[in-house]
């Protein structure tokens, strides 16, 4: 598909962004049932005649999950309304068994929000238009055919285990002015929303499990136009890395499409992560399509406003104060700091530091050895396949000298290997460093007599001429040796 280079498309164009995030909260029950809601069951064995919407079952509404919503409203800045109600949104999909999905439409539970990103340096004020309460409709999985979707596919399954999750869907107003950082802009946003809902314990905000996923609205208005152009909305976008990427690319495709003097389709559109590219989908639908009318089997929602506030006494740090405060205690340079942001590193490092280690060694680690594994995989740093945990147990092997950094990198290799914990794999590998003076001893000897005038130089006074000895020890003992331990062996027999 033609696209238009992203530098030529920002020189003719101003994006502006739509993004609406939605939120599998982390209740033991559904949304308006008391099935379980644990993810990963076989298939349909987390169901009842409520989620599946057989005839005479009733719906109750979870309190949990109002609470839940109401606190990430607070923390959004949003209004909290004192009364509101649900709603039918009534469509058709194999998914959805009842043939409407019960949320809110006009009446949301907190509206008129804001938050703020930062990207390389600069700050960028997100509107929040609502976040409202829903259900998760269930799961398709089309069999046979190349791309995994219902075109080209054998049969398809449904798996109605995540109909009736609670889901909160929070939306922004139109994202104006970001220019050429438009996707980096809309990444930070949603890197942002899932460290703040982690902290609220919310969500577990899994993206590979869908429990945080992203419908990313993208249009293009010529330089100096006042009118918005036609959107396309690019759906369940489940990685960092992903939001960013179909953004950027949605760019380029619209701004070829506009300049050749075609015109944008309302649509949506499926992004693919293994071609970088963006397909239609289907016709978008406005809200009359819908054909909303008041849910009829549940009473308005009417948080009374005392409750509110004892709520809002529960919030976690705000994002910008955090980062703020967190900053000062690692110690970070502006720079360093500006790239533990833009890795979406922040929460991770912070996880790390709580387990144990120092803000340097996690920042370290995570911006190397973890961000070089993600970025071979294609995945986001949360979703490498290490913990923060596991990389301070790391950390605290090297700083104990059982392992030293160049053997730690071994270990990473390991547990992403999965080969079981940090201790598991340098016993398993056979990594801990050797500081028997024995061994050493002899490895050191052998290391003075195959370098004899370098042995000269250190007799002399050139003690720096050690790191050459050092070298040759620390190949013979496969990187195994204690560096320091050498070091003063050597010093010892040639003073």
């Amino acid at each position: 598909m033609t696209v238009l280079p992203y530098e030529d498309a920002l020189a003719t164009f101003d994006p502006v962004l739509g993004l609406e995030v939605h939120v599998e909260l982390n209740t033991a029950s559904k949304m308006f049932c008391g099935c379980s809601t644990e993810f990963g069951a076989p298939p349909n064995t987390q169901t009842c005649p409520t989620c599946l919407g057989l005839p005479g079952s009733l719906p109750v509404v979870n309190a949990r999950a109002v609470e839940s919503a109401i606190r990430i409203g607070l923390a959004l800045n949003c209004s909290i309304a004192s009364w509101c109600r649900f709603a039918r949104k009534n469509y058709f999909y194999p998914d959805m068994p009842k043939n409407y999905q019960i949320s809110q439409y006009d009446e949301p539970i907190a509206f008129n929000g804001w938050t703020e990103v930062e990207v390389d340096g600069e700050t960028y004020r997100i509107d929040i238009e609502r976040a409202h309460m829903e259900e998760d409709t269930g799961k398709s999985l089309h069999v046979g055919g190349a791309t995994g979707r219902i075109h080209g596919a054998e049969y398809s399954l449904l798996d109605y285990n995540r109909c009736g999750v609670p889901l909160i869907e929070i939306v922004t107003k139109p994202i104006e002015g970001a220019g050429e950082k438009a996707p980096e802009v809309a990444r930070a946003y949603v890197t942002m929303l899932r460290d703040l809902l982690r902290a609220l314990d919310v969500s577990d905000v899994r993206m590979e499990q869908g429990s945080l996923r992203c419908d990313a609205n993208v249009s293009l208005m010529p330089k100096q136009a006042t009118e918005f152009g036609t959107r396309t909305e690019t759906k369940n976008v489940n990685s960092l890395r992903s939001v960013e990427r179909s953004i950027r690319y949605e760019i380029t495709r619209q701004a070829a499409v506009l300049t050749e003097g075609g015109t944008i389709t309302l649509e949506t559109r499926h992004w693919h992560e293994d071609t970088g590219v963006t397909t239609p989908g289907r016709s978008k639908e406005s809200a009359e399509d819908y054909r909303y009318f008041p849910e009829p089997d549940l009473v308005p929602v009417a948080p009374d406003e005392a409750w509110v506030e004892e709520l809002r006494a529960t919030l976690p740090e705000p994002p910008a104060a955090r980062l703020k405060r967190v900053s000062a205690e690692w110690g970070f340079t502006e720079l360093e700091l500006r790239d533990v942001v833009a890795a979406g590193a922040v929460d991770l490092i912070d996880r790390t530091v709580a387990a144990g280690s120092s803000a340097q060694a996690a920042r370290k680690w995570w911006l190397s050895e973890v961000a070089r594994r993600a970025n071979e995989t294609g995945v986001d740093l949360a979703d490498a396949g290490i913990t923060p945990e596991q990389v301070a147990e790391i950390q605290a092997l090297v700083d104990d000298k059982t392992i030293n950094d160049k053997l730690a990198r071994q270990v990473f290799d390991g547990v992403f290997a999965g080969e079981g914990t940090p201790a598991e794999v340098v016993t398993a590998r056979g990594l801990a460093v050797v500081s028997d003076d024995g061994a050493l001893g002899a490895a050191v000897d052998a290391a003075i007599n195959a370098n004899p005038d370098v042995a000269d130089k250190i007799k002399s006074g050139k003690v720096q001429a050690a790191g050459a000895l050092i070298g040759a020890v620390m190949k013979e003992m496969r990187g195994q040796a204690d560096a320091g331990r050498v070091r003063e062996l050597i010093l010892e027999k040639l003073s």
